[in-house]
């Protein structure tokens, strides 16, 4: 429950940092569609250091500073993303949010995920539920997938083509198609029963392990993401509520783990 606890205060203080920034802070170009922003490297800074400070024999893997030394022999292993939807937060959108995850011995153990614009902490703990500023969620009860929302989150690391076949798959099933440019708040409305599901043909884990760990406290499911070299490399992903689960995983073509 230390890192649980941690894990929540570091996100809200860290989202409150940025949201100083929203919409003001000087932009560079990591790639073609990948924004970085000032603010990005000192909400990362201010983590680590925290981090540092109360666990020091922890490891983290963050967006903008990589992986510290030692990170696969730790035990412990923090998730960082400083600002998830970074184009969003430069842009003056108000769509963004710090994400932080905890892994212990290669296993979700605690997850919270600040929503500035909004100021709503959302956090989870294995085995506690999911909750937002301190009342608990659940995924949506809908089991008619033609009334279904699906956000189908796009990485340059895989084809136009094969995101547009997806989307193009979830909308002949009859699902609302979104796309709003952060993959942890998509799965945050999962999570919180705003929508039925999340998919991304590759998602890194920094912009999903917070929020991996909500969907599943809150009763639905995913694929087992940290399969393989996930943690580092990255992996396709799959959320949903549980009524829809198998019908949405065939549509999307992710299987979710049992």
């Amino acid at each position: 429950m230390e890192r649980l606890d941690l894990c929540s205060k570091l996100a809200q203080e860290a989202g409150r940092m940025a949201h100083l920034g929203f919409g003001r802070s000087g932009i560079s170009m990591k790639g073609r569609h990948d924004v970085l922003t000032e603010m990005d490297a000192k909400v990362e800074r201010f983590i680590r250091e925290q981090i540092a400070a109360r666990f020091p024999q922890d490891a983290v893997l963050g967006e903008e500073d990589g992986a510290s030394a030692g990170l696969a022999a730790a035990e412990h292993v923090w998730i960082v993303d400083p600002i998830d939807g970074t184009a969003n937060y430069a842009r003056g959108i108000a769509h963004y949010c710090v994400s932080i995850g905890v892994m212990r011995r290669g296993e979700l153990i605690a997850g919270a995920i600040h929503d500035p614009p909004h100021d709503r902490l959302y956090w989870a703990g294995r085995g506690t539920g999911a909750w937002m500023n301190g009342e608990r969620i659940a995924v949506s009860p809908l089991a008619d997938i033609g009334a279904a929302t699906v956000e189908c989150g796009w990485s340059t690391r895989r084809s136009t083509e094969a995101y547009l076949a997806q989307v193009a798959r979830v909308m002949a099933a009859g699902c609302a198609m979104r796309r709003a440019g952060s993959g942890a708040l998509g799965l945050v409305d999962v999570a919180a029963g705003r929508v039925e599901g999340y998919c991304e043909l590759h998602i890194n884990s920094w912009d999903c392990a917070a929020g991996i760990l909500l969907v599943r406290e809150a009763g639905g499911f995913t694929n087992d993401f940290f399969a393989g070299d996930a943690l580092n490399a990255g992996n396709a992903l799959i959320a949903t509520n549980a009524a829809l689960g198998p019908a949405l995983s065939e549509v999307i073509g992710i299987g979710l783990s049992k």
